[in-house]
C-alpha cells in the first residue's frame, strides 16, 4: 500500500511539471496568435521599421586577445590549445569603475539576437522569436541638410592649425624611457589574433569578411589585431595614448562605422546608456541625444540633476587631446538606426520592451535608469534615426583593474549643505597633508582635471579613476564628461577653486594654456578644426567655442594672480626638466 502511494506520488509531480511546461508554451504563444487575429492579413507594419537585422553569434567565438603575456597565450593562431571559451577579446573591456557594470552585456550576448516584425514593438510580442538572417546590410540614412559648418577663418588657405600646434616644440615633448613596469600589457608580438580559431568551432558567427579584415599585414603580428585592442596595449603610465598613434584615428573611425551586432542597457548610472557590440569583438558606451546643439541647462537645474549631453563626450575628447593630456578615451559621434541597430539587435528585454511609436509616427524607447527614463522622456527618431556618442571601453577590470578614488573638491550633491571646501579656504593645505595628495604627481594631475572640467563648465566630477599596476604614479582617467558645455553665458568660477587654493600648476601645463591663447594657436579655432572630422559636426554650438577662449583667459589671470602672491618657485611645478625643456624649445 506504501508503495503505491509513493507512485502516485510521483506520477503526481511528473504530471504538474508537464502542466507548467504546457502553459509556459501557452504563454509565449498567445501573444503571436492575438496579434495575428487582430490585424487582418496583408496588413502592412510600420513604414519606419527596416528589414530584420543579420543573425549574429549564439555565444561569443572562442578567441580571446589578452594584452601581454595574458596576450601571448589568448590571441594565438587558429589551431592553438589556448583558446578560452565563449568570453573572447570582450574580457579586455569595460567602461566603469563598478566590477558588475557590464554583467547584464556578458549575460545576454550568450544568446543569439532578436527580431522583431515590421512593426513598431507592440506590447506582448515575444522578442526571442527567430527572424530570417538579412546579409543586405543598407547604409545608414545621413540628414540630407547640411551639417558641417563652414569653415572659421584661420582653417582655410592657410592650411591646418592643429598640425601647426602638435608641430609646436611643446608637442614634441618625449615621455621618460618604458620599462616593462610602465605599459599595462606586455605585448609578444609573435603571437597573431586570428578569428578563424573561433569561428571554426562556432559556426553561427557571421563569417563574410573577418577573412579579409583581420588577416596580418606581414609587416607584424600585432598589425593583426583590431583597433580597440591596439589602443588598449598602446595605454601605459604616462598616457592613454601616445600622440602618433595610427590606431586612435582608426578607432575613431570604427566606432561610426563599424556594424552594430547587440545591444544592451548598461546597469548603474542616473541616466540611460547603452552598451554596443561591434562584429570586430569592440565595445563602446553609447549616450543617446537629448538636448540640441543650441539649448542650455536651465538656470534652476542642479548640477547633479543636468542632462547628459552626447555631444559634450565628443567634444571632451578632442579638448584633452588639443591640451595634450591624453587621459580621456577616444570618442566619435555616430547617427544609429534605432529600428535595425538597437530593437533588432537586443536581447535585453527591459529594453525592448520600452519602444513604441510615437503620434508623430517616430520609433521611440526610453530604457530604464533613475532619471529620465520614462514615455516623457522617451528618446524619439526621425523617424528612427538617434544621434548620439559613442566611447571606447577601456580593457575589463579583470585585466586591468582600476582603482576609484574620491575627488577632494567633490561637490555635496545636495540642495542645501556645501561641501568642506566650500567654506573653508585653507582646505587645499589639508589636502596636500593626505596621501596620495601629498607627491607632486597626483596633486599637479588635480589641477590639470580642474582646468579641463572649467573650460567645459563640468560640474559633475565626483570621483575619478586610475590603474591599479601604475600605483600612485600614474596620469588620472579623464572618464564621464556629458555634463560639460552645459552653459556657454555663464562661466562656474566655483569649478576654479582646487587651482586658486592650492596655487600649483604644471610648467608644460602653463606653457600650453599660453600657447592656445595666442591669436595663431587660437583654441576655439582648434577645437572647430578637430571637431570637423566627427561624423556628426558641428558637434558645439558656436558660443560655446568662444567661451572657451574667454574661460581660458580666466584661468590664465588665476595663475597670475598666484605667481603674484606666492612667487613662481612655489606655484610652477617644474615637470620638464633640461633635457625635455631643450625639446620644448624653452
Amino acid at each position: 500500500m506504501k508503495m503505491i502511494l509513493v507512485r502516485r506520488f510521483r506520477v503526481l509531480i511528473l504530471m504538474a511539471f508537464l502542466a507548467a511546461c504546457a502553459l509556459h508554451l501557452v504563454l509565449d504563444l498567445l501573444p503571436k496568435l492575438e496579434r495575428s487575429a487582430a490585424r487582418p492579413s496583408g496588413e502592412p507594419g510600420c513604414s519606419c521599421a527596416q528589414p530584420a537585422a543579420e543573425a549574429a553569434a549564439p555565444g561569443w567565438a572562442q578567441a580571446r586577445g589578452h594584452p601581454g603575456g595574458e596576450l601571448a597565450a589568448a590571441a594565438s593562431a587558429a589551431g592553438d590549445a589556448g583558446w578560452p571559451n565563449k568570453q573572447t577579446l570582450r574580457a579586455l573591456q569595460d567602461f566603469s569603475s563598478d566590477p558588475s557594470s557590464n554583467l547584464t552585456s556578458h549575460s545576454l550576448e550568450k544568446l543569439p539576437p532578436a527580431a522583431e516584425p515590421a512593426e513598431g514593438a507592440p506590447p506582448g510580442q515575444d522578442p526571442s522569436a527567430p527572424r530570417p538572417p538579412d546579409r543586405a546590410r543598407r547604409p545608414l540614412p545621413r540628414d540630407p541638410g547640411p551639417r558641417g559648418p563652414v569653415l572659421p577663418p584661420g582653417l582655410s588657405g592657410d592650411g591646418s592649425l592643429l598640425t601647426r600646434l602638435f608641430q609646436h616644440p611643446l608637442y614634441q615633448v618625449p615621455i621618460p624611457p618604458l620599462t616593462e613596469g610602465d605599459v599595462l600589457f606586455n605585448v609578444n608580438s609573435g603571437i597573431r589574433f586570428d578569428p578563424k580559431a573561433a569561428t571554426a568551432e562556432n559556426p553561427d558567427w557571421p563569417h563574410e569578411g573577418l577573412e579579409d579584415e583581420f588577416l596580418p599585414t606581414g609587416e607584424a603580428a600585432v598589425d593583426s589585431y583590431p583597433n580597440w585592442l591596439k589602443f588598449h596595449i598602446g595605454i601605459n603610465r604616462y598616457e592613454l595614448y601616445s600622440r602618433h598613434n595610427p590606431a586612435v584615428e582608426a578607432l575613431l573611425r570604427d566606432l561610426g562605422t563599424r556594424e552594430i551586432t547587440s545591444v544592451a542597457m548598461k546597469s548603474g548610472g542616473t541616466q540611460l546608456k547603452l552598451i554596443m557590440t561591434f562584429q570586430n569583438y569592440g565595445q563602446a558606451l553609447f549616450k543617446p541625444m537629448k538636448q540640441t546643439r543650441e539649448q542650455e541647462t536651465p538656470p534652476d537645474f542642479f548640477y547633479f540633476s543636468d542632462y547628459e549631453r552626447h555631444n559634450a563626450e565628443i567634444a571632451a575628447f578632442h579638448l584633452d587631446r588639443i591640451l595634450d593630456f591624453r587621459r580621456v578615451p577616444p570618442v566619435a559621434g555616430r547617427l544609429v538606426n534605432m529600428t535595425k541597430e538597437i530593437r533588432d539587435v537586443t536581447r535585453d528585454k527591459k529594453l525592448w520592451r520600452t519602444f513604441f511609436i510615437s503620434p508623430a509616427n517616430n520609433i521611440c524607447f526610453y530604457g530604464e535608469c533613475s532619471y529620465y527614463c520614462s514615455t516623457e522622456h522617451a528618446l524619439c527618431g526621425k523617424p528612427d534615426q538617434i544621434e548620439g556618442s559613442l566611447a571606447a571601453f577601456l580593457p575589463d577590470l579583470s585585466l586591468a583593474k582600476r582603482k576609484t578614488w574620491r575627488n577632494p573638491w567633490r561637490r555635496s550633491y545636495h540642495k542645501r549643505k556645501k561641501a568642506e571646501w566650500e567654506v573653508d579656504p585653507d582646505y587645499c593645505e589639508e589636502v596636500k597633508q593626505t596621501p596620495p595628495y601629498d607627491s607632486s604627481r597626483r596633486i599637479l594631475d588635480i589641477m590639470d582635471m580642474t582646468i579641463f572640467d572649467f573650460l567645459m563648465g563640468n560640474m559633475d566630477r565626483h570621483h575619478y579613476e586610475t590603474f591599479e599596476k601604475f600605483g600612485n604614479d600614474t596620469f588620472i582617467i579623464h572618464l564621464d564628461n556629458g555634463r560639460g558645455f552645459g552653459k556657454h553665458s555663464h562661466d562656474e568660477l566655483s569649478i576654479l577653486v582646487p587651482l586658486q587654493q592650492c596655487c600649483r600648476i604644471r610648467r608644460s601645463t602653463y606653457l600650453r594654456l599660453q600657447l592656445l591663447a595666442q591669436e595663431e594657436h587660437r583654441l576655439s579655432l582648434l577645437m572647430a578644426e578637430s571637431l570637423l572630422a566627427d561624423r556628426v559636426a558641428p558637434v558645439l554650438f558656436q558660443p560655446h567655442l568662444e567661451a572657451l577662449d574667454r574661460r581660458l583667459r580666466i584661468v590664465l589671470r588665476a595663475v597670475g594672480v598666484c605667481l603674484e602672491k606666492d612667487g613662481p618657485h612655489s606655484v610652477v611645478e617644474d615637470d620638464l626638466g633640461p633635457e625635455r625643456r631643450a625639446a620644448a624649445g624653452r
